[in-house]
């Protein structure tokens, strides 16, 4: 009987082994997750699990008798530890070790660490798995806390949100020029800048965290290169991931900012594939290896790793996707942009919902609709097309999505 060996018990591991069965795979799977937690995605950890509008059961991705009426064998909280690709084994942290003919590395990533004097006092938080999030929760749960938030990326964002929304105060401290600079760029970064502010957040941009104070091991301050002492009884850090690339470099695989994978998700040993935040997947679309780390691509990458698994002529190169909600704004975004790219905007950003498009050379690489809804398909179509399209037809209103792709 062959079998298949899935590590990593996130959103793609999960999807990987529903996939499988769903295919009609009859062998052994063997699904082995590091965290003692049935597999769960992390979306709600910093939505509605952290605003308390969602219950934690919420984050799960099958209900917990799915795995044994599948004939899928959970390995919860228990890690792999070494790989040897050439005999097609891997070993556990418990000293097993499991013979496969297939491997998924789904391993995910883990959060960056603040590297400043005092990140290891009690207060500094981080948010990437359920037990951050079930601490973090109770953290902020009765309101009056005074929080910090290093980074004003995504996750910066949406916790200081739940935050807020929790009634906590709230002090972002964000290197860039704005929030979201990086992926958004200055005219839309603004605008999460505004709604932070509107919302009582005190923003700080162009700052730098130097030193996290305590007292009796306890954080009390946050030092930047303009204030002496940010009072905090916590301290939140969103800096960015880091994929756990350990295992597979360990074996020999290629790595580079992930796991290298080609169009069909095989990694560089026979055998072995990858998916998820730990993939570096060539996409023929964008004619490169991307490292994608939101939802979506662990949700598509999943299956589409256990469909090459089985043999099947496979192609991943869907466009990017991800979304927030934060406060009452809701957003999605397709694409891949660029700091070089024009962005036109349908709509007033300043005044209700809108849809941004950058451009470069007159091709859409990326759009944002902000509380404009069931737009995905025909943005991402026009993503894909790579087609001109003029920007005064992008501004348009009374011009449909549609109509913009020939």
């Amino acid at each position: 009987m062959e079998t298949i060996v899935l590590v990593g018990g996130g959103l793609a591991g999960a999807k990987a082994a529903e996939t499988l069965r769903a295919e009609g795979f009859d062998g052994r799977v063997v699904l082995v997750a590091g965290e003692p937690e049935l597999p769960y995605e992390r979306p709600p950890l910093s939505k509605g699990y952290l605003l308390g509008s969602a219950e934690r059961e919420s984050a799960r991705v099958h209900e917990p008798g799915w795995y044994e009426a599948n004939d899928v064998e959970l390995r919860t909280g228990v890690a792999a530890v070494g790989l040897d690709v050439a005999a097609r084994r891997v070993e556990l942290a418990t000293g097993e070790e499991m013979a496969y003919d297939r491997l998924l590395l789904a391993t995910g990533a883990s959060a960056r660490r603040l590297p400043v004097r005092g990140a290891d006092l009690d207060g500094v938080r981080y948010l990437r798995t359920l037990a951050d999030a079930d601490r973090l929760r109770a953290d902020l749960a009765d309101g009056g806390r005074q929080l910090v938030v290093v980074g004003g990326g995504w996750i910066g964002l949406e916790v200081a949100a739940a935050a807020r929304s929790r009634g906590n105060a709230v002090t972002v401290v964000e290197p860039q020029p704005t929030p979201l600079h990086a992926v958004l760029g200055q005219r839309m970064g603004e605008v999460f800048a505004r709604l932070h502010r509107q919302h009582g957040v005190d923003l700080l941009t162009g700052t730098t965290v130097r030193e996290i104070r305590g007292a009796g091991g306890r954080v009390t301050a946050v030092v930047t290169d303009r204030d002496v002492g940010l009072p905090a009884d916590l301290v939140v850090v969103g800096i960015g991931a880091v994929p756990h690339t350990q295992l597979a470099a360990s074996a020999g695989l290629e790595v580079d900012n992930g796991v290298v994978t080609d169009h069909a998700l095989r990694a560089s040993a026979p055998g072995v594939f990858a998916a998820g935040d730990v993939a570096a997947s060539f996409s023929l679309l964008y004619g490169r290896h991307l490292r994608v780390e939101h939802w979506a691509n662990a949700l598509h990458g999943g299956p589409a790793a256990a469909r090459s698994m089985l043999g099947q002529d496979v192609t991943y190169d869907r466009v990017p996707y991800f979304f927030t909600d934060q406060y009452d704004l809701g957003m999605e975004y397709s694409g891949l942009s660029g700091p070089g790219d024009t962005v036109v905007c349908r709509g007033d950003p300043e005044d209700g919902g809108f849809i941004a498009f950058w451009t470069s050379d007159g091709h859409v690489t990326a759009a944002m609709n902000v509380d404009v809804w069931d737009v995905t398909a025909p943005l991402q179509a026009l993503v894909r097309s790579r087609q001109r399209v003029p920007a005064a037809a992008l501004a348009d209103p009374d011009a449909p999505l549609e109509s913009l792709v020939v």
